[in-house]
């Protein structure tokens, strides 16, 4: 029962009497103290280049053309960001955007952490970038055997975490794989096909739920507090998304992680209908969409899905796809967080740190300048995170009403006192 209309049927307790109103009282205090971690929402961005760009002394400006100093304080102060996601390597390649190590992580952690924002660590168990179509073993780890490597990406995973904890950059949210919808760690790239899963068949899943196991189980052990996602991408294909962690019910995580780009993934109502049969499916996982983006110049000749009829590749196209991704998702209570992929990217005066260009960043390149899409997934958030969603504060309880404190006792809470009652069917926090 919603939390609306429960109040609502304590506001009608005259019909009940004072033990039904106590009853309907003790449950709607109970429902309500759960509503900070119900009501707690993200939104931010991977933003694993930013140190990069900074290094280059990269002009980022604010929307009169004044130099952005910090911009960690920009997204937090001026956009809502509350988390930013990092992503790290094993051995990084050093190809373009793939430079994250582990210093270079614990480094910049700390930066987010420091700045009062939530960290979320993706880590991609490769060398290089790990996607659908790229999870391939690190160099160092190909001649392992499955057993070594379960082993293995314990030790890794537990030893990264330790050295970020200890540099003061412990995260609370932890991806264990980075758009793993057909597994991970499949093997040396020069093998072909390697260990892939496919929902079609049973081949490989029970060596990629030891992995994830493994790695879930070094997470807990070092970080307990953090919550653990399974990311994977297959947004556009209901069915497959809900096989995936079908075939991954016995692995211990809290948040099912999905990227969504148009381009690849379809409409709104795709994902939309995704993110509700997941819920339906696994109700007792949270859902957040880690990855999202939209292209500010140019759309891909080889996307799947073509929207630029509904999302120009412009600026203003950029800002209407983020509306309107906040409508489409912002009344679906079980969705937590909402990424956006290298909002940081600044082609103007870089000195070529990202090339080529990708096209998705939420600055002007050829200014420099912030555009309108940075603030635009703040609504996502809500009117206000720091204190109970949808409360009614008043200073003191309406005149000649009932007023009953938490235990269901019928009191009164004179002016200025500090302290919290029900009336009328609302809770009212005297501050």
């Amino acid at each position: 029962m919603k939390r609306k209309q429960l109040l609502n049927n304590v506001s009608r307790g005259s019909a009940f009497g004072y033990q039904s109103k106590k009853l309907w009282l003790s449950a709607a205090i109970a429902l309500l103290a759960t509503l900070p971690s119900m009501a707690q929402r993200y939104v931010g961005g991977d933003m694993s280049m930013l140190p990069k760009y900074e290094a280059a002394n990269t002009a980022y400006k604010d929307k009169q053309g004044n130099r952005i100093d910090n911009l960690l304080d920009f997204v937090k102060n001026e956009a809502g960001f509350n988390i930013i996601r990092l992503r790290l390597f094993v051995n990084p390649t050093g190809a373009t955007g793939v430079v994250q190590d582990l210093n270079y992580v614990k480094t910049f952690g700390k930066r987010i952490k420091d700045a009062g924002l939530k960290l979320m660590l993706d880590f991609h168990y490769s060398d290089s970038w790990a996607d659908p179509s790229n999870q391939w073993t690190p160099e160092a780890w190909t001649n392992l055997s499955d057993e070594e490597l379960y082993q293995k990406i314990y030790d890794y995973t537990k030893a990264c975490l330790e050295a970020m904890n200890e540099a003061g950059a412990m995260p609370d949210f932890i991806q264990t794989g980075n758009e793993i919808s057909y597994g991970m760690l499949w093997g040396d790239k020069k093998n072909g096909q390697g260990k892939r899963c496919y929902t079609s068949n049973d081949a490989n899943w029970p060596r990629f739920r030891s992995l994830l196991t493994q790695a879930g189980k070094a997470c807990r052990e070092v970080c307990p507090d953090a919550k653990i996602i399974i990311h994977t991408e297959r947004t556009n294909n209901v069915s497959t998304t809900k096989g995936i962690y079908e075939r991954l019910a016995t692995i211990d995580y809290d948040i099912i992680g999905l990227s969504y780009y148009p381009e690849w993934h379809n409409n709104l109502s795709t994902l939309t209908n995704t993110l509700k049969t997941c819920h339906s499916s696994f109700p007792d996982k949270d859902i957040m969409i880690v990855e999202t983006g939209y292209y500010n110049n140019w759309y891909p000749s080889n996307a799947t899905y073509n929207f630029t009829s509904t999302w120009p590749a412009s600026a203003e196209g950029q800002k209407k796809f983020l509306d309107d991704l906040v409508n489409a998702v912002k009344e679906l209570e079980y969705v937590k967080g909402l990424l956006y992929w290298f909002p940081e990217e600044n082609p103007y005066n870089n000195n070529h740190v990202y090339e080529p260009w990708y096209n998705h960043g939420l600055f002007n390149p050829n200014t420099g300048k912030v555009v309108d899409a940075l603030f635009s997934l703040k609504p996502f958030l809500g009117n206000d995170q720091t204190a109970l969603p949808s409360l009614q504060c008043d200073a003191v309880p309406p005149h000649h009403s009932p007023v009953y404190d938490l235990q269901g006792r019928v009191t009164n809470i004179p002016a200025g006192r500090h302290g919290i009652c029900i009336t009328n069917g609302r809770k009212i926090v005297n501050r």
